[in-house]
């Protein structure tokens, strides 16, 4: 399965080959990892993170999709490669020393979720996406790294498992498809840090519970989460999709023709032709800019929808304010934000 697409698939710098990075790791653990200069701002110390009171016993042992890996002692230097597996280590208080940007802003950036536990840090960007700067990875000498909500093969986990203990997502779930929970659940395990892990979880299932007690109208609802990149086509969020999980959390039933179409991919893409599948109860746009609301209302069919007649639609902006970059995380940290701003408009 492919990465979720659209408007993120942005074209990535050129990078060094699997092979030419392989190398490197190679050569940097011979010489100890030692030498490498730091760039201005990141901080490359071996003892940036010193080993927290009373943490888990290792070595820890994890499978995952690509195979087992161990941890030996408590990671110190954590640098993350899925899209959103910075904000399961910040939840747990590790800061990760290198991170890939994903929509286009730098993650440490603005998120209201985030930003305070970043504090004055700014990890280095080692990618975009899927496509990864192994020299600078190797530079920052981490001792784990993290490839949860990712679909990174078998060939680029082999090049970063040569470098540090990596390790990907749970085999029991597609790429890009991992529950939060799941993320949340394994961070902790490798960071040392499993029960502070199941806290943070219980904590988050106790404010989807009391949503769904205030509102018992949503299970009577269905719901889709869609977007649209392009004048024409439109992308329905097939249920494994973190955005339609968030959704389903709230109490919401998801809407089974889209999860048909869509079947092993994040989402079904259609025409206008085809909007009559996007009929739904309750129609969760998540939007880049007012463009795209103004384009959807403009669509001939969609107008004709009764979802749209109703208003039962609502639209979300990724960034002003930042609700739908929340649900596209799904985090244990962007869900408690997302359900704060998306479940007064859906009551309504």
């Amino acid at each position: 399965m492919s990465p979720p697409t659209g408007r993120f698939a942005r074209t990535a710098r050129k990078l060094p080959s699997a092979a030419a990075a392989l190398t490197l790791a190679l050569t940097t653990a011979a010489c100890g990892g030692d030498g490498s200069p730091a760039p201005e701002g990141a901080d490359r110390s071996a003892d940036s993170a010193p080993a927290s009171p009373g943490a888990a016993d290792f070595p820890v042992t994890i499978e995952h999709v690509h195979g087992v890996t161990q941890i030996r002692e408590e990671p110190r230097r954590v640098v993350t490669v899925g899209l959103a597996d910075q904000d399961a280590a910040l939840a747990l208080g590790v800061r990760p020393v290198g991170v890939v940007d994903w929509l286009g802003e730098r993650p440490y950036g603005t998120w209201p979720w985030t930003k305070e536990l970043w504090g004055d840090t700014r990890p280095v960007i080692v990618g975009e996406r899927e496509d990864f700067d192994y020299e600078e990875i190797i530079e920052l000498r981490p001792d784990l790294i993290l490839g949860l909500y990712t679909g990174i093969d078998e060939e680029k986990y082999r090049t970063l498992s040569k470098i540090a203990p990596t390790v990907a997502w749970n085999g029991d779930h597609p790429p890009y498809g991992t529950p939060w929970q799941d993320m949340t659940r394994t961070a902790g395990r490798a960071l040392g840090k499993e029960a502070e892990a199941d806290r943070l979880i219980e904590d988050v299932d106790r404010k989807f519970a009391a949503v769904r007690t205030r509102h018992p109208e949503f299970a009577r609802q269905t719901a889709l989460v869609a977007d649209t990149y392009q004048p024409g086509e439109y992308s329905g969020f097939a249920p494994h999709d973190p955005k339609s999980v968030f959704v389903k959390e709230l109490g919401f039933e998801l809407s089974e023709p889209i999860a048909d179409l869509a079947g092993e991919e994040n989402a079904a893409t259609v025409g206008s032709e085809r909007l009559d599948l996007f009929d739904v109860d309750r129609l969760i746009w998540l939007n880049w800019d007012a463009t795209s609301q103004k384009r959807i209302e403009a669509d001939d069919v969609y107008r004709q929808l009764r979802v749209a007649k109703e208003g039962r639609d609502v639209f979300l902006s990724y960034f002003d304010p930042p609700v739908g970059a929340a649900i596209t995380y799904n985090t244990v940290l962007s869900i408690p934000y997302a359900i704060d701003q998306t479940v007064p408009l859906l009551a309504d």
